[in-house]
C-alpha cells in the first residue's frame, strides 16, 4: 500500500468492551417508550374525534419510532437481545418490530427460548422465512423446533444437497448432546499436499470459519488423521508436506456425547475447537469455544434455578405461568414447614418451662442448613464436572463429614458461649453445642446424599436441593435441640 492510499484511510474507531453498553440502552429504550405511552394518554384525554390531536399523536408516534430504529440499528444484536429480554410482552412487540430485518436471524439465535417463542408468534410466514433463508445448517438447527413446520420446509428448499443433508443429521441428536451443537463449517486438507498448496487453498477462501486455530487432515473418505494447526502452517517451510507438520495425537469428539463433557474437555485442554468424529472415524462437524461458552451458561443458569425448584420462565410471564412453575415446589416447603413445626410442638412442655430454648432453636436450624448448603454446593458442581465416581464416593463422604466436624466443633464453642451469656446457664451451653455439631452432620450428610440420589436416578441433582436441605435441618435441628433438652435440662 502506498503512503497516500495509506493516509486516505479512515482511522481505526476500536470499540472499547463495556458490559453497561446494553444497559444503557436498555434505560434509554424505556424511556422513549414511556414518554411514547405519555403522549398517547394526553392525547386519549382529548374529545373523541379531534383530528388535531389524532395528527399530533401520529406525529410524534413516528418520531419515536424513528428514534427507537435509529438506536436499535446501532446496537449489536445480541445487546438487542438483552433488551427484548428485559421488556414486558407488548414493549417487545413494539421494539422488535423496529429491528432490522438483517438482524433478525442473529437476534433469534441470542435470545432465551421463552423469549424467542414470542418473536417467532409475532412474525409472519414470509418474514420467517427471510430472516432463516441464510443461516447455516447448524443455526437453523437449533432454530428449527420453535419455527413452523411449514417455514422449515421452505426453508429447506433453498438448501444444497449436503445443507439440506447436514440439517437433518443435526436435528436427529439429542438436545443436550454434542451433534446437537456442532458446526459444519471447517476447513479440511489432504496429508500428501505442501503447505504451500494450503496456504494458496486458504487464500481463496472468501474468509475463514469463525474460531479456526486449526486445520483438520483427512483421507479421500473424510476420515481424519491429523490436525494442522495455524501456528505451525504459518512458520514451517512452504515445501514440507502436511504429513510431516500434522499433530496425530488429538482430542476428538462424538456426536452422541454430552455437551457438558465437551464442556469440560474444552474447559480441561484449553481448546478452542474439537473435531466430532461418527463411529466410522468419519469427520462431520467440529465444536468450538463459541458453542461451549453458551453450553456453560445455560448449564449455569439452570442449576440456579433447580436449586430452588425452579424452570426457566419469562420474567414478564402471566401470573397463571408463573403459578404453574413456583406452586409445586412452594406447597412442598409449606408441607416440610409444618412438618418442622409439628416436631417443635412436641416439645411444648420443654420450651414452656425453659423459654430461652425458643429463641435459641432457630440458630441451630439455620446453621445446619448453611452448612449443609455449602457441601451440596460442591458436590453438585463436582457431579456436574464428572469428579465424582463410585471409587472415591465414600472418601469424598467422610471428608464433607470430618471438615463439617471441625466447622462444627470451631462454630459451636461460639455458639455455646452465646448461649451462656444469655442464659447464665452451662447446661444449656453444652445442649447448644451438640446440637448445633449433630445438625451440621445432619446437613452435611443430606447435602451429599440428596444430589448423589437424584442423579443415580438420572434425575437433575440440583433440581429443589434447597428444599429439602431444610426440611432436613430445620425438622431435624428442632428435634435433636429440643430432645436433648429434654433430656438434659428437665
Amino acid at each position: 500500500m502506498t503512503q497516500s492510499a495509506a493516509a486516505q484511510k479512515p482511522p481505526a474507531t476500536p470499540r472499547r468492551l463495556d458490559p453497561e453498553d446494553a444497559q444503557h440502552a436498555l434505560a434509554e429504550v424505556q424511556e422513549r417508550l414511556r414518554r411514547q405511552q405519555l403522549v398517547a394518554d394526553l392525547v386519549h384525554r382529548q374529545e373523541e374525534g379531534d383530528a388535531k390531536a389524532n395528527l399530533v399523536e401520529d406525529l410524534v408516534h413516528r418520531q419515536h419510532e424513528a428514534e427507537l430504529k435509529t438506536l436499535l440499528d446501532g446496537l449489536h444484536p445480541s445487546d438487542i437481545a438483552f433488551i427484548l429480554e428485559s421488556l414486558p410482552k407488548d414493549e417487545r412487540q413494539t421494539i422488535w418490530k423496529l429491528v432490522s430485518p438483517e438482524h433478525d436471524a442473529d437476534v433469534l439465535l441470542e435470545v432465551e427460548d421463552w423469549v424467542r417463542e414470542s418473536l417467532i408468534e409475532a412474525m409472519d410466514r414470509q418474514d420467517l422465512v427471510a430472516a432463516t433463508g441464510n443461516m447455516d445448517a447448524d443455526e437453523l438447527a437449533d432454530l428449527a423446533p420453535d419455527l413452523p413446520p411449514d417455514v422449515v420446509a421452505e426453508v429447506q428448499k433453498g438448501l444444497t444437497e449436503e445443507e439440506r443433508a447436514q440439517l437433518l443429521e443435526a436435528m436427529g441428536y439429542p438436545e443436550d448432546s454434542v451433534g446437537a451443537i456442532m458446526d459444519f463449517e471447517m476447513v479440511r486438507v489432504r496429508e500428501d499436499v505442501t503447505l504451500e498448496v494450503v496456504l494458496r487453498y486458504l487464500r481463496r477462501l472468501h474468509e475463514l470459519p469463525d474460531h479456526t486455530d486449526q486445520i483438520f487432515v483427512v483421507d479421500r473418505q473424510d476420515k481424519l488423521q491429523g490436525i494442522l494447526p495455524l501456528s505451525r502452517l504459518l512458520v514451517s517451510e512452504p515445501e514440507t508436506e502436511v504429513r510431516a507438520v500434522m499433530n496425530a495425537d488429538f482430542l476428538t469428539l462424538n456426536p452422541l456425547d454430552s455437551d457438558a463433557d465437551a464442556a469440560g474437555a474444552f474447559e480441561r485442554y484449553d481448546l478452542v475447537s474439537a473435531p466430532v468424529m461418527d463411529d466410522q472415524g468419519r469427520l462431520i462437524g467440529r465444536v468450538t469455544i463459541a458453542d461451549v461458552v453458551d453450553v456453560m451458561r445455560e448449564d449455569s443458569q439452570e442449576q440456579a434455578l433447580s436449586r430452588a425448584g425452579l424452570q426457566e420462565e419469562d420474567i414478564f410471564a402471566p401470573v397463571s405461568t408463573a403459578l404453574r412453575n413456583r406452586a409445586p415446589w412452594l406447597l412442598f416447603n409449606l408441607c416440610t414447614a409444618a412438618t418442622a413445626s409439628f416436631v417443635a410442638s412436641q416439645f411444648e412442655g420443654t420450651v414452656s418451662q425453659i423459654v430461652i430454648l425458643a429463641f435459641l432453636m432457630s440458630i441451630v436450624a439455620g446453621i445446619g442448613g448453611n452448612s449443609g448448603n455449602q457441601t451440596m454446593t460442591l458436590i453438585i458442581r463436582a457431579l456436574a464436572m464428572g469428579r465424582i465416581t463410585g471409587r472415591n464416593l465414600w472418601q469424598l463422604v467422610k471428608r464433607e463429614l470430618f471438615v463439617t466436624l471441625m466447622v462444627g466443633l470451631c462454630g459451636s464453642l461460639v455458639a455455646a458461649l452465646f448461649a451462656w451469656v444469655i442464659s447464665h446457664s452451662l447446661s444449656i451451653a453444652l445442649v447448644m453445642m451438640a446440637a448445633m455439631i449433630c445438625n451440621m452432620l445432619v446437613g452435611a450428610s443430606v447435602g451429599v446424599l440428596v444430589p448423589m440420589v437424584r442423579a443415580r436416578f438420572g434425575k437433575d441433582p440440583a433440581m429443589g436441593s434447597s428444599v429439602l436441605l431444610t426440611f432436613a435441618t430445620d425438622s431435624l435441628g428442632f428435634f435433636i435441640f429440643l430432645g436433648l433438652a429434654t433430656i438434659f435440662l428437665l
